[in-house]
C-alpha cells in the first residue's frame, strides 16, 4: 500500500519553529521581514501552503527553512570557484525554494552564473512568496523538469578533454542539454535518498555528463545513508528508496559513473537528532547523513 493510500496521510505538520540564528539572520535579510513574530508567521504560513503541494517530509518537519549549502565543509571551494574560475556555472538540483541558491549568492558566487531546477515549479513560485521577491527582483533562471527526463537531462558520458566554446546565456534555458560538461559546480541535498538504487546510479550518471571536466569541478551535497551495509528503506511515497554506504557511494562515483581515479570522492556520515525516525537501540531518534563531495582531478 502506497502511503498515499493509507489512513491519516499524510502525516500532520510540524510547526515546531527551528531555526538558528544565522537562519534567522538570512531570512530577516533576504524577506526584508525584521519582526521575529511577523517572520515566524509569515514562513509557518509558507510551510502549509508548500505541504499542500507536496507533503515531503523536509517540509513538515520544517528542515525546509534550514541552510544547507554553507555547513557544509566543501563550501569555501564552491566560492572560490565562483570567484576565481570565469563564467563557472552552479546548479542548484532538486532546489525547492531556493534557499541555498540565494545562501550562495549572498555569499559571493554570481548570481548570473547561478541555475536552479526542481520537479515542482510551485515550491520556488513559494520561494519568492517566501523571501518577498519576484521573477524581476531575483532573476535566477528556474526550470522544472523531471531528472529522468531527456528533455530535461539527456544521458551524456562525462567529458575528459576541455571542452570549447562559450557557455550559452542561462536565463534563455529551457532545458539543462546545452549545459551538458559545462557546469563547475552541482548541489544536491536531500534529493538522492528519494530515489532506489538503480535511480541513483541513473541521476548520478546524468549529473555527471553535466560536469566540467575541468580539475576542481564538483558535484557535492548530502542524503540519508547507512552508516553500516548499504540498505534499502521506504520514502516518503511509500516507494523503496536506497541508502548507500560511504564506501559503495565513492565505489559508485569513482570507477562506475567516472573513470577510476579521475576524481577524488570525500564522504562521511553525520548524525543528527529527527523525532520522526524510530528509535534505535539505544532509544535514540537519528538519522545519518551521508555528507559527499565529488571532485574532478
Amino acid at each position: 500500500m502506497a502511503e498515499s493510500d493509507k489512513p491519516n496521510w499524510p502525516p500532520p505538520l510540524d510547526h515546531e519553529y527551528t531555526l538558528k540564528e544565522d537562519e534567522i539572520a538570512f531570512f530577516k535579510q533576504e524577506s526584508g521581514i525584521t519582526d521575529d513574530q511577523a517572520l515566524k508567521e509569515h514562513i509557518l504560513k509558507v510551510q502549509s501552503d508548500a505541504y499542500a503541494i507536496y507533503p515531503y517530509p523536509c517540509i513538515r518537519r520544517f528542515a525546509f527553512a534550514t541552510l544547507k549549502i554553507s555547513r557544509y565543509p566543501f563550501y569555501k571551494d564552491v566560492l572560490k570557484l565562483g570567484k576565481e574560475r570565469p563564467g563557472a556555472i552552479l546548479l542548484d538540483i532538486g532546489c525547492c525554494f531556493g534557499n541555498d541558491s540565494r545562501k550562495v549568492i549572498r555569499d559571493g558566487f554570481p548570481k548570473d552564473q547561478v541555475i536552479a531546477s526542481d520537479l515542482r515549479q510551485g515550491f520556488w513560485d513559494l520561494g519568492h512568496e517566501l523571501f518577498k521577491s519576484t521573477p524581476e527582483t531575483f532573476d535566477v533562471p528556474f526550470i522544472a523538469g523531471d531528472v529522468f527526463s531527456d528533455t530535461l537531462i539527456a544521458p551524456a558520458e562525462p567529458a575528459y578533454e576541455p571542452v570549447t566554446g562559450a557557455n550559452p546565456p542561462l536565463k534563455s534555458l529551457t532545458s539543462l542539454n546545452p549545459l551538458i560538461h559545462r557546469i563547475s559546480v552541482i548541489h544536491a541535498s536531500a534529493f538522492f535518498h528519494l530515489f532506489d538504487e538503480q535511480q541513483q546510479f541513473t541521476i548520478a550518471q546524468r549529473l555527471a555528463g553535466l560536469l566540467s571536466p575541468e580539475p576542481g569541478s564538483i558535484i557535492f551535497g548530502s542524503h540519508i545513508g547507512s552508516a553500516g551495509e548499504p540498505s534499502n528503506r521506504s520514502n516518503a511515497s511509500g516507494g523503496i528508496s536506497y541508502a548507500h554506504s560511504v564506501d559503495s557511494w565513492k565505489e559508485l562515483w569513482d570507477g562506475k559513473v567516472f573513470k577510476k581515479g579521475s576524481v577524488k570522492v570525500d564522504a562521511f556520515i553525520h548524525e543528527m537528532e529527527r523525532k520522526d525516525r524510530a528509535p534505535d537501540r539505544e532509544g535514540k531518534y537519528i538519522a545519518t547523513l551521508l555528507v559527499f563531495c565529488v571532485t574532478r582531478l
